[in-house]
């Protein structure tokens, strides 16, 4: 072996040791920050007090629990309630949970904590997540809704999120049941990327059938949660939730929602926070339209489609996204089938109605409606129903 290789060998050596030290050092500040957001009682703006006047997280977790008292300002009740937790929290542990569930970590110091997210009013210390977080999420809009919602707003949520991922944005939701559900799979449909914010720990997936719907999300996106590892689904977590819904996006898009509903919780912390706030109009006749048409008359931008969005956000339209052309996919239909295509809209159409307007026999109009669905024109919906795509 002559000089050089030697040389060359150490040099690896000496890179690999320094590496492996810095490391070691985040690993070791890094598990203070989760020892203390593993305490329900410090939130953000404890939090944020005990770095600007201790300096560091782990400086703060070192320090005699009467200074800590006195810099936070502590109650005796809530003093004792902190101390007990911090007794029993081991630093160590939090990040051996970490490793072992292969969650990923942002504190608000790293070059990757969303900017969106950084700028609303104390936000979150720490992030956990599974999947990926790039620069380009700052382009970002969420659509929210009612867990109870109907066909048409599962449609228009699925319609919207996959347009406004088309045109190169990032979408944010809950992962809930409904509106939220339907967003995620509207935009991973086109391969978009998409985030769920949840309210629960990342180890925790609620509701538990979207559990394949979350490792899809991971794969185009990232599941996140800023609730430490073992926090179940609780009510009062999603309020939390929702608030770290509005804060990644630069506006919130709500779909359907009744008169007292989450989704209207997260369009006032989108106001809050100085973002956008869309409505998507529905039929007066259901409650789930109380509450977007409350937000129109107060002043929420009416959305018709994802064009209005992005001409609010200030995003150019791409000019290479066109809307689905039906129609022109029908032009090769026979009399009879254009005739059953005429009479489907976007609207649900029952297949009995179908069959009495139409003069055609049962049978005849299973064939038809068969062949509409293997040419994607129409789409057979719950208690035999059809709707034009």
């Amino acid at each position: 072996m002559n000089w050089l290789t030697k040389l060359t060998g150490r040099l690896v050596d000496l890179m690999t040791l320094k590496i492996w030290r810095i490391i070691s050092v985040k690993e070791n500040s890094l598990k203070y920050w989760l020892a203390w957001n593993k305490i329900p009682d410090i939130g953000p703006k404890r939090f944020f007090k005990l770095l600007e006047y201790f300096g560091t997280a782990e400086a703060a977790w070192q320090a005699k629990s009467g200074e800590i008292s006195r810099v936070l300002v502590l109650s005796s009740k809530i003093s004792s309630r902190i101390f007990e937790e911090k007794n029993n929290n081991i630093p160590e542990r939090e990040l051996d949970l970490i490793k072992r569930h292969k969650v990923n970590i942002l504190t608000i110091e790293d070059t990757l904590y969303p900017d969106n997210l950084k700028t609303i009013h104390y936000p979150p210390p720490v992030l956990y997540y599974k999947g990926t977080i790039v620069e380009s999420d700052k382009n970002s809009i969420s659509i929210v809704g009612s867990r109870k919602a109907t066909y048409y707003g599962k449609m228009v949520a699925e319609k919207l999120s996959k347009d406004l991922a088309l045109a190169g944005l990032t979408i944010i939701s809950g992962m809930a049941r409904g509106i939220d559900t339907a967003t995620h799979k509207g935009t991973l449909s086109v391969k978009g990327r998409t985030i769920a914010v949840l309210g629960c720990g990342i180890d925790y997936i609620y509701p538990p059938e979207n559990r394949k719907l979350a490792q899809e999300i991971e794969e185009s996106g990232a599941v996140l949660s800023e609730f430490p590892l073992s926090t179940l689904p609780e009510r009062q977590n999603f309020p939390r939730r929702n608030r770290i819904i509005s804060g990644l996006s630069l506006g919130t898009v709500v779909v359907e929602a009744a008169e007292k509903s989450g989704a209207l919780i997260t369009a006032d912390f989108a106001l809050d926070q100085g973002k956008e706030v869309f409505a998507i109009p529905g039929n007066i006749n259901s409650p789930l339209s109380n509450g977007t048409h409350n937000l129109i008359k107060q002043g929420a931008k009416l959305v018709n489609n994802y064009r209005d969005i992005l001409e609010e956000i200030h995003i150019e339209v791409p000019q290479n996204t066109t809307e689905k052309e039906i129609p022109a996919k029908g032009m090769s239909l026979t009399e009879k089938e254009k005739i059953i295509y005429q009479l489907i809209t976007k609207e649900p159409t029952q297949i009995d109605e179908i069959i009495e307007i139409s003069k055609l026999s049962a049978g005849k109009v299973s064939e038809i409606l068969l062949s509409l669905e293997l040419q994607d024109l129409i789409k057979e919906i719950e208690g035999k129903r059809f709707i034009k795509l």
